[in-house]
């Protein structure tokens, strides 16, 4: 199975949009404070022109972004971005930019910044599956201008796409805001499935493209995943011991195959409460589970609430 394969699976049952927000476009010294997301949330950065230094709070970690580099922040953290001078940043000023964005701008004199912020929004409660697959923060890189190393391993086809949200977000064109909000949405896949290429792609989803010996167990749960699946059967897909099927899968996801296939089964369940004429009960024996007090367990510690509950707030936001 491909990783487009999986990918296009796990975000059928996925709702994400995406939303641009900040233009942002500076002169160092310049310094932005960006706190904790909401749940739902995912913070993006996508540097246009110039560096910027990020640092995320939550992993006090900090790394250089260049021109083509697209940051995301799963996890949400509170973040700051800045120049790397260590100088006092002056004041900004926000007005009504292009496209529906907010132009962000200072009259610092340095080196020059051009970036765009917005945020992906993960339809609950599948915002809980989405953070246990995915890294803190995660980089993406594109065309890269003379940097001729990082350029070579970079895609061409995302960096089209980037310079396509660059020219949607200047100027004053018909349909840019609009455009500009599906160009977002898409970008979270582009970006999934271009980190998923990485020889150093971290422990979760991302890690599938470089395992394909997981590749049948994975595509077999995507596609029956209210079979009655067992270890001994998953690990025979995969021609492997239990033992080694189980290290292997647990090394690459970060999760067990079990917790796996609950994930994909609660995801889809939450799926099919919206659906007024599917009872609990149906939904339960839909996703393959006999015992629906086991159902309504499960629902509630993977979603953070019950089926019923999360049936009511479904229909309260229609």
């Amino acid at each position: 199975m491909s990783q487009i394969d999986w990918l296009s699976q796990l975000l059928q049952m996925i709702t994400v949009t995406g939303r641009p927000e900040v233009r942002c476009a500076y002169g160092a010294p310049w310094r932005v404070a960006w706190g904790a997301s909401a749940a739902h949330e995912i913070p993006y950065h996508v540097v246009l022109k110039g560096r910027a230094i990020i640092e995320d709070r939550a992993t006090e970690t900090a790394m250089e972004l260049v021109a083509g580099d697209i940051v995301l922040l799963p996890h949400g953290s509170a973040h700051v971005l800045h120049d790397g001078s260590g100088q006092a940043p002056g004041p900004t000023c926000e007005r009504e930019g292009a496209a529906g964005l907010t132009l962000s701008e200072n009259d610092g004199q340095g080196e020059r910044l051009d970036m765009l912020c917005g945020r992906f929004f993960i339809g609950p409660p599948h915002d809980r599956l989405i953070r246990n697959y995915l890294p803190t923060n995660l980089v993406v890189q594109t065309s890269i201008g003379d940097d001729e190393t990082r350029s070579a391993s970079a895609s061409n086809h995302l960096a089209s796409f980037v310079e396509l949200m660059r020219e949607e977000s200047t100027g004053d064109k018909v349909g840019g805001h609009a455009i500009l909000n599906a160009l977002s949405s898409a970008l979270f896949t582009l970006v999934l499935r271009e980190a998923s290429k990485s020889d150093q792609a971290p422990a979760g989803l991302l890690a599938l493209a470089g395992h394909p010996r997981l590749a049948p167990a994975i595509s077999a749960i995507l596609a029956e995943p209210a079979r009655p699946w067992n270890l001994p059967d998953l690990a025979a897909l995969c021609s492997m011991s239990r033992a080694t099927f189980m290290r292997h899968f647990q090394d690459t996801l970060g999760r067990s195959a079990i917790d796996f296939l609950t994930d994909i089964r609660m995801g889809l369940a939450a799926n099919e409460l919206k659906k007024p004429a599917m009872t609990t009960d149906a939904v339960a024996e839909s996703v393959g589970y006999q015992s629906v007090s086991s159902f309504r367990r499960l629902f509630a510690d993977r979603m953070g609430m019950t089926p019923g509950q999360w049936r009511r707030l479904a229909h309260h936001d229609r």
